[in-house]
């Protein structure tokens, strides 16, 4: 089964402007993004799939594959779909653009869910403290004991009520895999009242009665958001050069 990596790469971002062509050691985060993504040799092509000419040149200097977006996108997902048209794989994965340290070992165990021909959908998750669980910015998921999502949530679930001492809290790591018809099938999804009200894009996929399997990975995702990601993110660099 043909496998294509595809990165969302928006150019426009709220809490750090432009945060996808910061320097980040000598390259831009989406290079890092597309470079380690590459470096994984879990996908058959990488593709950037982008809104903004300055991006795309990045990328191609890389001598990479980008697709121009020629559409305003409500979610990542979306975007990438536009880049079907271009693309001939049946597994699409979508790796976020501002996630620069990609690791081999969860990429491939999310490819690896698809030997099952029951999966169409895909996503990470991994452990967390109690006390991590209370960040609205951690999205946590529950799952049935088919470890397919229940519910994706900013707030902690399940909700303590016990007191439970050592209850295990799971962070939803944003990195999807789709069977080629299951993302055509989500863009004609219109968004839904949960997605709404948590603004969590997945949600749409389990109000219209998807399943996604949920993949356990112990990696630790830098996801760069702030000017403090960023500066995290170079010392991360840093410390692997060294």
């Amino acid at each position: 089964m043909k496998s294509a990596a595809l990165i969302p790469a928006r150019f426009a971002s709220t809490r750090l402007p432009a945060k996808l062509v910061q320097d980040l050691g000598g390259k831009t985060v989406i290079q890092r993004t597309y470079l380690s993504t590459v470096a994984t040799r879990v996908f058959d092509e990488v593709w950037v799939v982008t809104d903004h000419e300055e991006i795309a040149n990045q990328i191609k200097a890389l001598n990479g594959h980008v697709f121009f977006s020629q559409k305003n996108h409500e979610s990542g997902s979306d975007r990438i779909a536009e880049a079907l048209e271009q693309v001939d794989a049946e597994l699409i994965v979508n790796v976020q653009g501002d996630e620069p340290f990609q690791d081999r070992k969860s990429l491939n165990d999310l490819v690896d869910s698809f030997l099952n021909e029951e999966v169409q959908i895909a996503s990470l998750k991994t452990k967390i403290s109690e006390d991590e669980a209370q960040n609205p910015n951690f999205v946590k998921v529950v799952t049935d004991v088919n470890d397919d999502a229940l519910y994706f949530s900013r707030s902690p679930i399940p909700y303590n009520r016990e007191k439970i001492r050592d209850l295990l809290y799971w962070k939803h790591v944003g990195i999807y895999g789709y069977r080629r018809a299951a993302l055509l099938a989500y863009t004609q999804m219109k968004r839904g009242k949960l997605e709404s009200i948590e603004m969590l894009e997945q949600l749409r996929l389990l109000e219209n009665g998807f399943k996604i399997r949920m993949v356990e990975t112990n990696h630790k995702t830098v996801a760069i958001d702030t000017a403090e990601d960023l500066a995290r993110a170079r010392v991360i660099l840093g410390l692997k050069k060294g």
